[in-house]
């Protein structure tokens, strides 16, 4: 396995651990006040568009292949901070 498909697999990884994470907190949005439902479920639907932008990019990244890594990695990151620091928000309250 090239370092390459090692990063991939990781990150693969880490998205289903966030999906699990996600299916969580939407169990929680479904069981909170009116108001508060609204707050969460709004910061939820910026989760999920994150978490779609992080696997577009995994994809891109995938189809690209080890040749393109270098160039693709630093967006990939980039990425892939951003859904995780949208986690730490929601999660931190």
């Amino acid at each position: 396995m090239n370092k390459m498909e090692s990063y991939v697999g990781k990150m693969e990884d880490q998205l289903k651990l966030w999906d699990a994470k996600l299916d969580v907190l939407m169990a929680q949005a479904k069981v909170v006040g009116t108001e508060a439902k609204i707050d969460h479920q709004k910061r939820l639907d910026a989760i999920k568009a994150k978490r779609a932008a992080a696997q577009a990019k995994l994809d891109e990244v995938k189809a690209a292949g080890s040749d393109k890594w270098d160039s693709f990695k630093a967006g990939l990151e980039v990425v892939w901070k951003d859904l995780g620091d949208a986690f730490k928000e929601v999660t931190k309250n």
